[in-house]
């Protein structure tokens, strides 16, 4: 198992080398928080709302606290009185008025109203896991039922039933984007308008290691440490001291091996809380693990939006302009980065991969009695991709124009590179042309109508669809980001420490759920400073060990933790130049650095050279120093992102449709996407693999669903159907290359694309197979009941 850790001589960067982390995970050696040992822990249980609306009117704790073994049980009333803060949104918006978004509190522990079913009232900590749960059933919530509302355009009417009193037909927030006056101008003089109405459904992460965390207080130190199963450890940290009331240098927060996260493990939840406040209480440590209903009913979902679309276009097919309008749930209470996603997320992407002078967007954001939702994988941009590239297909066929030609016409061309959108964004570079047609020819386009009469004389449907699409990744610089609402930040740091021995270890504010930064990380810190790629070590997750950071979210772990990294390397390497051109007695000018070597510049008779190896050990030992210069090699830098990053391609998916029982099935997906300059291939396609896997699952099978009482009718994997590997074919995934001009990697981010473009690719080839039977308006998921419902509405006969 050697080669894990030992790839060939040679350059790294651009190198497919296997995943080093991958070695303990194989051999069951990771490390997650339900691994974690710690002496004298107690075990928490949570009592839960079973109603989606309700009020408590009191709550008995008398009979669970008279079980053998519980130490205590803590209702929301106890912690509210002890003067825990509220959970915060960390996006302020403002509305069409411009005043500010409703935002209610969210305690750990309701203790007025339950809001959704699920909600934690009551905690139980006890000596065993066992007796947590036996005294958990054994507490008594006075509910009284209110009436709920699930549905998101149902909540907006007059007669809908509050979920906050003070909030008015439940709207948090009517939000927009655009010009509305020069999109109301480009519809005027439209030749035809293409008119839509979709819902994106509402998605949850199921991550394979549900949330877990352990808190610990040190009463000699006054000092917290939390160990969580969380994407970005350092946002918790900031959040729980606010929460808590204390100081954030006190707060020690360790996320270790996460066993997947998609989103669903950014925020911080009611648990993280109760548990650290139970910790601090009782003087003891306090665990909690998530077992999978829960996680179902309390981790943050995504998507779910209802949308009303359209496009207006020339009598040759050019886009004039875009008018949306989306209905948002964003649940009960708002999460972390729950109103973001819907709007900044979202809108500024509709303008997509075409050229579109005029565009409006409003957002209305919803309360219902539903779980949170937040950031799921692609995150705002699945969901603008979907909208557009649906209407652009249904446009295609009332125009009678080509689809691919339709997207031809309006893409935005190379030669036109550094384009501004007309929702605000400047895309720095891309090749959608180029793109397009790697996506033809790989899936052979010009040979469907051969297939497609073939599988017609089998007595089945064919269909084959393309999604060409666009989508953000990294950040937005920090002062923007302030200017829209953000309440943090949006840089990251990186330490980068060489040892005497001349082994490096990375610190990085990011953090790993299972997308190799051990490894990218490693190849790109020992290429650049000559050094064995097993002789760098990546340390993440830990707040004292690290400076600092914003986690891992957006595909910003390579294009802004790495230009951390890559600045911090810079550093090390210029203060290295110093002390090696006193080795060598010459100025620092006249020093070159390549491979791992430094050595006079130009040409000399003199070979006198110095290995990184050695300078490294110079600058502890100090035997022979430049004079007024501080020892050591350790340098640690801040990194902001300029823009965005683009990352942009094209999905083709084909299909097959059995007209009798509804059943779909895949035929071929390709994806070619530009992710920028790639590190490590294999991780690349590895990335994608999972994105799309993700974006068919959302396309055919997943779907949260509510009844109108708010009972979840999805809370198990019996109901909510992740996609199994038997669904899917084997993927064809091809990149193309355009440099990011912005940051110092030329990256642009993979994570996500394949959540992004997929879905619609996927709907679009459904209705094109199902185009022969009249349907005409499909909405995801594609389950075989909504295909064969769709097919007999319409008589269920082929054409």
């Amino acid at each position: 198992m050697s080669d894990f850790n030992q790839p060939e001589p040679g350059p790294l960067v651009g190198r497919p080398i296997r995943r080093k982390e991958d070695l303990r995970f194989i051999t069951g050696a990771g490390r997650y928080v339900d691994d974690h040992v710690v002496p004298r822990a107690l075990f928490a249980r949570f009592v839960r709302s079973p109603y989606g609306h309700a009020r408590i009117n009191g709550v008995d704790v008398e009979a669970a606290r008279e079980v053998p073994g519980v130490v205590a049980v803590i209702t929301g009333a106890e912690m509210k009185d002890a003067g825990i803060g509220t959970l915060a949104c960390g996006w302020l918006l403002h509305g069409r008025d411009g005043k500010p978004m409703a935002e209610p509190p969210h305690y750990a522990l309701a203790w007025d109203k339950v809001r959704h079913v699920g909600e934690p009232v009551v905690m139980v900590v006890a000596e065993t896991a066992a007796a947590a749960q036996d005294a958990a059933e054994l507490v008594d919530v006075d509910y009284e039922p209110l009436d709920a509302v699930t549905d998101t355009a149902a909540a907006l009417e007059a007669d809908a039933p509050l979920v906050w009193d003070n909030v008015a037909r439940n709207l948090c927030c009517d939000w927009q984007l655009g010009d509305e006056a020069a999109t109301e101008a480009a519809f005027a003089a439209a030749h035809h308008v293409t008119r839509i109405e979709l819902t994106n459904n509402r998605l949850a992460p199921v991550p394979m290691e549900p949330r877990a965390v352990i808190a610990e207080y040190h009463a000699g130190s006054g000092t917290l440490t939390l160990y969580t199963a969380s994407q970005n450890p350092h946002t918790v940290r900031v959040g729980l001291s606010f929460i808590l009331g204390m100081a954030e240098t006190d707060i020690r927060v360790v996320s270790p091996d996460v066993g997947g996260a998609f989103g669903g493990k950014i925020p911080i939840y009611p648990e993280d809380v109760a548990v650290c406040w139970a910790a601090r209480a009782l003087g003891r440590p306090v665990r909690w693990t998530s077992d999978r209903s829960e996680a179902f009913l309390t981790d943050v979902h995504g998507r779910d939006h209802r949308t009303v679309a359209e496009l207006a276009l020339a009598e040759d097919g050019r886009f004039l302009g875009l008018k949306v309008h989306t209905l948002a749930n964003v649940g009960a209470y708002l999460s972390l980065g729950g109103t973001a996603i819907p709007s900044h997320y979202y809108a500024p992407l509709l303008s997509g991969v075409y050229q579109l002078p005029a565009i409006h967007c409003g957002v209305d954001l919803v309360f219902t009695n539903t779980c949170r939702v937040d950031a799921y994988r692609g995150a705002g941009r699945p969901e603008a991709t979907y909208v557009l590239e649906r209407l652009v297909d249904q446009a295609a066929k009332e125009l009678g124009i080509d689809r691919i030609e339709l997207r031809r016409r309006n893409f935005i061309r190379r030669d036109q590179f550094p384009y501004k959108t007309a929702v605000g964004l400047t895309y720095d570079s891309g090749d959608h042309e180029a793109t397009l047609e790697l996506a033809l020819n790989a899936c052979d386009w010009a040979g469907f109508a051969t297939r497609r009469e073939e599988a017609r004389a089998r007595g089945m449907l064919r269909g084959i669809g393309i999604s060409t699409y666009v989508e953000i990744a990294g950040g937005m610089p920090s002062w923007l980001a302030g200017r829209l609402g953000a309440k943090g930040g949006r840089s990251e740091a990186a330490q980068v420490r060489v040892n005497p021995n001349g082994s490096v270890v990375v610190f990085s504010g990011v953090h790993n759920h299972g997308q190799g930064h051990e490894t990218a990380f490693a190849q790109i810190v020992a290429e650049r400073l000559g050094v064995p790629f097993e002789q760098v070590r990546v340390v993440q997750g830990d707040t004292d060990r690290v400076p600092f950071g914003r986690g891992t979210a957006a595909s910003r772990s390579l294009v802004v933790g790495g230009s951390a990294i890559i600045r911090a390397t810079d550093k090390v390497i210029s203060k290295a130049r110093v002390i090696a051109a006193h080795m060598l007695g010459v100025p620092a000018e006249d020093v070159d650095f390549e491979e791992g070597v430094f050595s006079l510049r130009g040409p000399s008779e003199s070979n006198r050279k110095v290995t990184f190896k050695e300078v490294a050990a110079a600058a502890y030992h100090l035997r022979d120093y430049p004079e007024g210069l501080e020892p050591g090699l350790d340098e640690t830098a801040f990194y902001d992102p300029e823009n965005w990053t683009f990352p942009g391609g094209a999905h083709v998916c084909e299909l097959e449709i059995d007209p009798e029982t509804g059943v779909l099935k895949i035929v071929q997906i390709v994806a070619v996407d530009d992710v920028g300059h790639i590190i490590n291939p294999l991780i690349v396609e590895g990335q994608i693999h999972g994105g799309l896997a993700q974006g068919y699952g959302q396309a055919v099978s997943e779907c949260v669903a509510y009844d109108e009482n708010g009972q979840m009718l999805s809370a198990s994997l019996q109901d909510y159907a992740v996609p199994r590997a038997d669904d899917l074919p084997s993927f064809t995934v091809l990149t193309h290359a355009t440099a990011c001009e912005h940051n110092p990697l030329k990256a642009k981010g993979c994570a996500e694309v394949g959540s992004v473009g997929l879905p619609a690719a996927i709907v679009n080839a459904a209705l094109d197979a199902l185009g022969a039977v009249g349907v005409s308006s499909i909405e995801m998921p594609l389950t075989p009941q909504a295909i064969w419902r769709a097919i007999q509405e319409q008589g269920g006969n082929a054409a």
